[in-house]
């Protein structure tokens, strides 16, 4: 039986989906929606198999599978990007764009083949549209895409379906189909991409961030796949482990991680790093500033746990007190986003990094920290953390920071776009630090009337897209760099279908929202 929130979140990417279309209107837009059409159909059985048990991995459970959203972001992102460009000039990032739209197709009518062949009985009318669909976007590419570019397609494919068969295998329950789509589909794009620009590296050729943003990105996961492997034979939790993790760590991070950073930039990792954190006086008054917002974080951590060990060892943070998080990190990007993009950009790729080692530890119970880190980091879980991983605050530093990472610069000489393009840096702080945050308080605290089949408030919807509005409108006080050029109505049904997505959506909203938020930005 279709359950109405689906729907609804259904037609909210739908009407996303012909927004761009109307704006965009190529055959690569006419591909997004045959691509949404499909994966609609094929959503249904998808959930049908979770709900039977039928899926190959164990998914996360606590939500549907979440197809359709996720499988028109990637598309999406690259048509809108190849607009901006072509707009531009730049032909090699017009090319990337597409090269992007076409691999996030592929990928996304790979895990629809996958769920119609192993639904039994076979859905005859969903294979039919599966396979005419496939035949548009394929012919399509066909007249397309250069033979390079298919090759690299088909690299990204090949990357993404022995990703999926080991992470899925090694972490059940820490995804929907949706988002192993789009967290795998991007990895597999980043390993590719590092791979492509190591092969072909031109010294003085490729901005350093970029090549930092690749390296560090790849690296922890491959570090990641290595423990787990190694740890299968292994107890993790011992001394002599430990020890042995603190080593292979240093001899894989100084013995591969910076040489082949090194290959790339053509200059010292390390030195260039220091150099380029402070660089300038702004930079270090930010990075200051930065340091004493995370201690802030780390004490309200401490003194949570120490509330539930004075109250009750039951006792769970509550959604307003995981909201303060919310709340540091708007604090964190914003001044950054003001006065300095490229330091808020390096800034980030080391968070995430850290982020993900403290994970490895937490999960792999290192010592001196790991029991530490498992005890003071349960109190923050919710029902979106069922696996063995414990990602919510790793989703949300990708959340703030993906549309500063994917932010089209060589295609902005300025600095910045034109029109609502100027707030596609702020899609994380506006979908998430502003809007994902007020609707929570909001909703749980004053709301009353419920959407439909939801637990989400109209009353903490119709707050959230206030607040945006009003942070856009400081936005435009602040950063002398924003021009809107008029775009206020755009930009009005950017947030609110992006909001209402917030209220339908099962899926990890915190990187869902700012993907959406950006596409309609850039489109």
């Amino acid at each position: 039986m279709l359950k109405k929130p689906v729907l609804v979140e259904s037609l909210i990417v739908f009407v996303i989906v012909l927004f761009v279309h109307t704006v965009v209107w190529d055959r690569y837009s006419w591909c997004a929606v045959a691509l949404a059409i499909q994966a609609f159909y094929v959503q249904f059985k998808w959930d049908r198999l979770l709900q039977l048990g039928g899926a190959v991995f164990q998914f996360r459970t606590a939500a549907n599978s979440g197809l359709l959203p996720a499988s028109m972001v990637i598309p999406l992102l690259g048509i809108v990007m190849k607009e901006r460009c072509k707009a531009a000039g730049i032909v090699y990032f017009e090319r990337f764009g597409i090269v992007v739209a076409s691999t996030g197709m592929l990928v996304a009518l790979f895990l629809s083949v996958i769920a119609v062949g192993i639904t039994k009985p076979v859905p005859t009318n969903t294979c039919i549209l599966t396979g005419i669909a496939g035949s548009i976007i394929i012919y399509t590419m066909k007249h397309s895409l250069t033979v390079s570019e298919v090759i690299e397609v088909l690299e990204v494919l090949l990357i993404f379906v022995y990703l999926s068969m080991i992470l899925l295998y090694l972490l059940p329950r820490c995804f929907t189909p949706g988002e192993a789509l789009l967290v795998l589909g991007g990895i597999s794009f980043v390993l590719n991409q590092l791979i492509k620009r190591s092969l072909n590296v031109v010294e003085g050729r490729g901005d350093p961030i970029d090549f930092f943003l690749l390296v560090a990105v790849v690296g922890v996961v491959l570090l990641g796949l290595f423990f787990t492997v190694l740890f299968i034979f292994m107890d993790s939790g011992t001394w002599i482990s430990s020890m042995f993790f603190h080593m292979m760590t240093a001899v894989l991070g100084l013995g591969v991680i910076m040489p082949w950073l090194y290959r790339l930039i053509q200059r010292n990792p390390l030195f260039w790093l220091l150099q380029f954190l402070f660089q300038t006086q702004t930079r270090v008054y930010l990075l200051v500033y930065w340091t004493f917002l995370a201690a802030s974080a780390c004490g309200i951590v401490f003194y949570q746990n120490a509330k539930r060990s004075s109250e009750s060892k039951k006792h769970q943070a509550s959604t307003i007190t995981r909201k303060y998080f919310h709340f540091i990190v708007v604090a964190t990007y914003v001044p950054g986003l003001i006065y300095d993009r490229q330091l808020l950009y390096v800034a980030a790729v080391l968070c995430l990094a850290v982020f993900i080692f403290l994970e490895y530890i937490r999960y792999f119970r290192i010592k001196p920290f790991g029991q530490t880190l498992r005890h003071l980091l349960s109190l923050f879980l919710d029902e979106r953390d069922s696996g063995p991983l414990i990602l919510t605050h790793i989703y949300l530093l990708l959340g703030m920071s993906l549309p500063v990472w994917l932010f089209p610069r060589a295609c902005a000489p300025k600095g910045t776009l034109s029109g609502a393009g100027a707030l596609v840096p702020y899609s994380g702080v506006l979908a998430v630090g502003v809007g994902d945050t007020i609707a929570s308080v909001f909703g749980s605290t004053m709301g009353e009337i419920k959407w439909p089949g939801t637990k989400k408030t109209f009353e903490g919807t119709m707050t959230a897209i206030f607040a945006q509005i009003i942070a856009v409108a400081l936005i435009l006080i602040f950063d002398s760099n924003v021009n809107l050029n008029s775009s206020y109505a755009w930009i009005l049904a950017s947030v609110s279908l992006v909001s209402l997505l917030e209220a339908y959506t099962t899926q990890i909203d915190n990187i869902l929202l700012p993907l959406y938020l950006q596409i309609m930005f850039m489109a």
